[in-house]
């Protein structure tokens, strides 16, 4: 289980443990953000310090419907009781877990200034 709080902008927040290709970690702060359908933002600066590999262009429609073009790398994040290797798109932006990512997972959020927040996995 994944556990994390509601921040003072009324933000659901996870903690999430981030790796590259040679093993460096950071631990992130992340937004979850059920608008965004990919697994991971990360900003261009947790990129370049884990040094996480390019593995292409991805395009997307906005919320205020412009289109933006963005570096997809690939990262290791420890997910609960998962290791997974995910998408990660760079923006200049706060980090955000997006709908990819929780897929197969309960989310409960108690939307009250510093309310629980937690992410099970689902099973069968």
């Amino acid at each position: 289980m994944i556990t994390g709080t509601v921040n003072p902008d009324r933000e659901a927040t996870i903690s999430l443990p981030l790796r590259g290709p040679d093993e460096r970690e950071q631990e992130i702060e992340a937004v979850i953000d059920t608008g965004f359908n990919g697994f991971l933002t990360l900003p261009p600066a947790v990129i370049m310090a884990l040094d996480l590999a390019f593995i292409g262009r991805g395009r997307a429609i906005l919320a205020n419907g412009s289109e933006d073009l963005f570096d997809i790398h690939e990262a290791t994040v420890d997910w609960g009781d998962q290791t997974l290797s995910v998408e990660a798109e760079a923006a200049d932006a706060d980090p955000l877990v997006g709908t990819a990512l929780l897929y197969g997972h309960d989310l409960r959020i108690h939307m009250v200034d510093g309310g629980v927040v937690t992410i099970a996995r689902l099973t069968a």
